[in-house]
């Protein structure tokens, strides 16, 4: 194994592992601040009060969080003066190898099918298991190499 594939290999651990902590995690419908703040028998105006900003300030972040628009700033010192912590991630819905997995297969079936309309045309298309196997073959090619456009759309 080369070092970059050491490296890309840490990197897929380090978010599978936060994928699957995160199995299910939601933000709750009124989001988190909101919902904490809540949780903890805590009014808007006690938070504003440990944040050092208006009543209508903490309605706004509150908002904000939930059209998306809150800043990552703005959670932290909520988190904080709501004696919490803020976790921020990305992760995906299946391991990173299976969505790498997924785009090769996408792209392979798309060159496939490409080259197979051109030999249907002149009637030299491959049996359906053929195709498939060619399909698993440069999938596999794909994953291992992933050229310079492996994300690009086809």
């Amino acid at each position: 194994m080369s070092v970059q594939e050491a490296i890309k290999r840490q990197y897929q651990d380090i978010v599978d592992r936060a994928a699957s902590r995160h199995v299910g995690f939601a933000v709750p419908s009124e989001g988190w601040v909101a919902t904490v703040r809540k949780a903890l028998g805590m009014s808007g105006a006690q938070l504003a009060r440990r944040l050092g900003v208006s009543r209508a300030s903490v309605s706004q972040t509150e908002k904000n969080e939930m059209s998306g628009s809150v800043t990552l700033k703005h959670m932290q010192k909520a988190a904080n003066a709501l004696g919490c912590r803020f976790v921020y991630a990305i992760v995906p819905d299946e391991r990173i190898e299976d969505v790498i997995c997924d785009q090769a297969t996408r792209k392979a079936t798309k060159l496939v099918q490409r080259v197979s309309g051109h030999m249907a045309l002149e009637s030299q298309s491959l049996p359906l298991e053929k195709t498939q196997a060619e399909i698993a073959r440069l999938r596999d090619e794909l994953m291992r190499d992933m050229p310079s456009d492996f994300w690009e759309a086809q």
